[in-house]
């Protein structure tokens, strides 16, 4: 019964599609869905509102109100607009960046977007071409633009997109304004609310000059420019599997002054079909096959790799017998805070008002070697814009070093709100030529971390759950492990227990309630235990996963003792899988 009554909604919802605010060619799709015998594809893309939610909108490409489409991105738009004329109804002109990714129909959408915008008056920044997320972050700073959006589904598969909205400061959007942008969003019901008929006066096209002047700003950061000139000509692979890096990467590692990077001809296509992997994910070694493959052809030093919008960045390091390994992202965020802290120190940077930040889900080894340091540490949780926020509220008072999170993001200047692998893949080959003075080789710097500052594995598991169904499961898991807390996990007692969504947390050996200190609250929970092993579980916001960050400790005293702890390492966290269940 309950089938029937959702497949009546379904189908009431879609015959809504068929009216004449919508376009012949998706009211023949709807149609087709609506004649086609099996409901799945149907039900799918029309059972719920693709939501607007606090990090914008991502799903996959198609007709329905749960797809992404130009009705779709279309009220998410006109929504936009409304807000920030309530907002900003003091301004004589409002103005706005549009960025986009390679991903099909992302100019398209951008175009559609421009003319939103300007038919609701507001000035458009419209860039002539795909450009790397923390591109647009910087402009909207740099042409004082009350907001911005881009176009992308960031590393997600082919069939997705998405739709990220920023705000004055650069950042993706935080409370008030992402509840009130929603809220607005909410209330465009029909494509009749939506103003698509541009004005062509109030879009103004971008791309070169920016590119230069955030190029130059880049180079400001470099801390080792000696170091980088006596070892210019080390052979660096790059791969933007096929995205927004394939331009402004090589400019930027060029600016530094880095004269031998070697492409992966392949993967510099543009194409938002990615047609050499299975998923432009740099997390993923088949992502980094090809660069790795190339790296081992030209004997390279170094592979680097950026997501289709160039926020994420990726690297493969021979290791001490000469293969090729992944840094995964807590190492790669260690080895820049450690590196960015050590030189900050070195050139007497550092004045007792510098600070790191990370994430509650990133490795805890970054806050040891802080604390070390003497720089102030936030913990603050998943998503870049919680990082950005910190910055906001330290300007003009503190000096932001870096920050970062383990899904392999990282920010090394203050200039730009998000994370950005341009200036990482710059930075990341800056702190091999410096490695590369010392004698190390970027693998060996980080051994040497380990030792300094102990020994820690990170494991992160997703656990995927497609569709209607997926979500109430994983649904159901987050109540488990909120109303029937693990006392032990691989054998090791838990000490403390923290619920984000509550923002309450028990110490389990004074057994008192812990108060957390944070902006909002969040559907994350954490267990630290007694030989200071931490598990992290929280539903992803962008896909349809639950995912566990697993982390364990050990000590070591020097690079002998690391593959004997690396074992350890890895056995305890299979145990932690089965305390876990997963």
């Amino acid at each position: 019964m309950e089938n029937d009554n959702l497949l009546e909604k379904v189908r009431s919802k879609a015959q809504g599609w068929l009216t004449e605010s919508y376009d012949a060619e998706t009211r023949a799709q709807v149609q087709a869905l609506l004649d086609n015998e099996d409901p799945t594809e149907l039900i799918e893309s029309f059972y719920k509102d693709l939501e607007f939610g606090t990090g914008g909108l991502r799903g996959i490409m198609g007709v329905g109100s749960n797809r992404m489409n130009i009705y779709t991105v279309g009220a998410a738009t006109q929504g936009l607009s409304n807000y920030l004329k309530k907002e900003f109804a003091d301004l004589d002109q409002i103005k706005v960046v549009i960025g986009h990714d390679c991903r099909n129909n992302s100019r398209k959408f951008a175009e559609i977007s421009a003319d939103i915008f300007s038919a609701n008056g507001i000035k458009v920044y419209l860039f002539e071409s795909l450009r790397p997320t923390p591109e647009m972050s910087y402009a909207i700073r740099k042409l004082g633009c009350q907001s911005g959006i881009i176009l992308t589904a960031s590393h997600n598969p082919k069939e997705y997109n998405g739709y990220k909205a920023y705000w004055n400061d650069g950042a993706q959007m935080i409370a008030p304004h992402d509840k009130n942008t929603i809220a607005e969003v909410n209330k465009i019901r029909n494509a009749s609310d939506i103003k698509f008929k541009g004005n062509k006066e109030l879009i103004e096209i971008i791309g070169h000059e920016i590119d230069a002047q955030y190029i130059k700003d880049l180079t400001g950061i470099s801390l080792s420019p000696e170091a980088i000139s006596r070892h210019r000509d080390m052979k660096i692979v790059y791969t933007p599997i096929h995205g927004t890096g394939v331009k402004l990467v090589p400019m930027a590692l060029e600016a530094f002054g880095f004269t031998n990077i070697i492409h992966v001809p392949e993967q510099d296509v543009v194409s938002g079909d990615f047609p050499t992997v299975v998923s432009p994910n740099p997390e993923e070694p088949a992502a980094l096959a090809l660069a790795v493959k190339k790296a081992k052809e030209t004997d390279a030093e170094l592979v680097l790799a950026s997501d289709p919008d160039a926020d994420r960045v990726g690297s493969a390091v021979k290791n001490n017998e000469g293969e090729w390994v992944l840094l995964n992202g807590n190492q790669t965020a260690l080895i820049f805070v450690y590196y960015l802290i050590r030189r900050w120190k070195e050139l007497g940077k550092i004045n007792g008002k510098e600070y790191v930040v990370k994430t509650i889900v990133t490795t805890e080894t970054i806050k040891t070697i802080a604390e070390r340091n003497g720089v102030e540490m936030y913990d603050v949780y998943t998503g870049f814009k919680w990082i950005a926020n910190v910055m906001r509220e330290n300007e003009g008072k503190k000096n932001y070093i870096g920050g970062g999170e383990e899904s392999y993001g990282f920010l090394c200047e203050d200039f730009v709100r998000d994370k950005d692998a341009v200036s990482a893949c710059a930075m990341l080959a800056e702190i091999a030529a410096w490695a590369k003075d010392q004698g190390l080789t970027l693998y060996q710097l980080l051994q040497n971390i380990y030792v300094e500052y102990g020994f820690s594995k990170e494991k992160g598991i997703s656990v995927v759950k497609k569709g209607k169904s997926g979500a109430e499961e994983i649904e159901a898991m987050m109540k488990q492990f909120r109303e029937n807390p693990l006392t032990e996990i691989a054998g090791s007692k838990v000490v403390s227990f923290l619920d984000y969504a509550t923002l309450k947390g028990k110490d389990c050996l004074l057994n008192e309630t812990i108060t957390l200190d944070m902006p909002t609250t969040s559907n994350v929970l954490q267990y630290f235990t007694e030989d200071n092993t931490k598990v992290s579980i929280r539903p992803s916001g962008t896909e349809p996963k639950i995912k566990f960050y697993c982390e364990v400790h050990s000590t070591v005293k020097s690079v002998d003792e690391l593959p004997a702890a690396e074992k350890a390492a890895q056995e305890k966290i299979e145990r932690i899988k089965e305390s876990l269940g997963i």
